[in-house]
């Protein structure tokens, strides 16, 4: 395949936004709630965005990876550590905040695995207040309630930059 093929179309599954409006604004506002809890704690963006990226990356969603993605480049993340991310573990470049945050979006995307064990929990205790880490919590919640939507329905598409 050369960079100028088209790219292969994934078909929505379920119009979702307009079957079940009233859901889509409600996890909108819900959504909107955990923005502003971490706009309460200081969160700063560059951390939710790279939260909300790790999640979507475990949970396939292609969407969610090209917006947040994009938002954490607009917040002022680098690419060398957007491409690390899926592989943050290996990494020296995230600090031991961040570090924390993504073992827990990971345990908490993965729940049924994890159980969020109390060593996850308690390394990012130890980094976070109780309203950093709440606010933390209700992010990851709200990521993995799009991606759900986003993957079981592919109502929502990024779009592919000509650059």
């Amino acid at each position: 395949m050369t960079i100028t093929e088209d790219p292969i179309r994934i078909p929505v599954r379920l119009d979702f936004d307009a079957i079940v409006p009233e859901y889509s604004r409600a996890v909108t506002a819900l959504d909107d709630a955990a923005t502003a809890e971490l706009d309460r704690a200081g969160i700063d963006s560059r951390l939710r965005e790279i939260i909300r990226l790790r999640a979507s990356q475990l949970n396939g969603c292609a969407y969610c990876v090209d917006l947040h993605s994009n938002a954490a480049r607009a917040a002022g993340e680098t690419e060398q550590r957007l491409h690390a991310v899926a592989i943050w573990r290996e990494s020296s470049f995230f600090t031991a905040q961040e570090r924390a945050a993504l073992a827990l979006a990971e345990s908490m995307t993965r729940l049924s695995e994890t159980h969020v064990p109390d060593a996850v929990f308690d390394d990012a205790r130890a980094v976070f207040s109780d309203d950093e880490l709440a606010a933390i919590v209700v992010a990851i919640v709200t990521i993995n309630t799009w991606n759900t939507i986003g993957v079981t329905t592919r109502c929502w598409r990024p779009r592919r930059s000509r650059s």
